[in-house]
């Protein structure tokens, strides 16, 4: 979805340690944004085999990032460029300065009035260039422009990977509303643990049954609940309307409960237990329905 605005432009200055590791301070709103701009330079690699490429390989290289905003502050200008301040506070630029590496955030607005965040890991600004007319017989703004290069942070990802942006959208599934409201109180750091899946389960207790409710580390169990004169066994099966048209046996032997399995897939689930006794008619009975999100 196309995005129709732009708002809240964050910078975050850069710690490292002897090995170059980032670390990121609060951060700062750098100006009110007009535009950005962000261009992205790969590196390809093509083999050639059998008269033909065989591989490709195309990586990240660096990007170059150009702000319009409406002005930016003494405090900014000696974050970013490496300006320094006076002891009469004017901004004093020098041929030797260089920009300091820092983390840039920021938000657009999407169609549906949902956001689209941004953070870029690492980013050295040049000097801003400067826009300036006269006064005519029409108004007219001058702003601006500030131009960086955007890097690969040093420090790793959880997958031994270097990270350059991240980049998430409200409102999509999955994104909790803590990422969303916690965005811009600090850089973003990647985290790539295993996802917990989510666990519902409907029971459908029968006449005979009574039904445990357990959890992704539980377990459904089937008990009888009234006396029988003859001992009851149980077998479990999955997905399957009846049992003797091709029911598949999950636990491959007669017991009494059923641990659900850790390594679903998203989607539903329906459980049923056949339970018999000799003398009697076997009777099968729906436990529940798991499904997983």
């Amino acid at each position: 979805m196309a995005t129709i605005g732009l708002d809240r432009l964050f910078y975050a200055k850069i710690n490292e340690d002897e090995n170059g590791i980032e670390t990121y301070e609060s951060p700062k709103i750098l100006a009110k944004a007009m535009t950005a701009e962000l261009s992205v330079e790969l590196i390809e690699a093509i083999l050639y085999a059998d008269d033909g490429a065989s591989e490709i390989v195309k990586e990240f290289n660096s990007g170059t990032l150009t702000l319009g905003i409406d002005d930016i502050g003494s405090i900014a200008a000696q974050d970013l460029t490496g300006s320094k301040i006076d002891s009469n506070n004017v901004v004093v630029s020098r041929s030797e300065d260089g920009g300091n590496p820092v983390a840039v955030g920021f938000r657009a607005k999407k169609a549906n009035g949902k956001y689209r965040y941004f953070w870029l890991y690492r980013v050295i600004f040049s000097i801003p260039t400067t826009n300036l007319t006269t006064k005519g017989e029409s108004i007219t703004f001058s702003s601006p422009t500030i131009e960086g290069t955007v890097f690969r942070r040093n420090k790793l990802d959880g997958e031994n990977k270097h990270p350059w942006k991240a980049e998430v959208t409200e409102g999509d599934n999955g994104v909790a509303q803590e990422t969303i409201t916690n965005w811009f109180s600090s850089v973003y750091e990647p985290d790539f643990s295993p996802v917990t899946p989510t666990i519902t389960v409907t029971t459908q207790p029968a006449d005979l049954t009574e039904v445990v409710e357990g959890s992704i580390s539980g377990s459904l169990s089937v008990v009888a609940s009234t006396n029988t004169s003859y001992p009851v066994t149980y077998q479990w099966y999955e997905n399957t309307i009846d049992s003797t048209t091709g029911g598949t046996v999950i636990n491959g032997e007669t017991s009494a409960s059923f641990d659900i399995p850790t390594d679903l897939l998203a989607g539903s689930y329906y459980y049923y237990c056949v339970l018999s006794s000799v003398g009697a008619s076997d009777v099968k009975t729906n436990v529940a329905t798991v499904t997983v999100s």
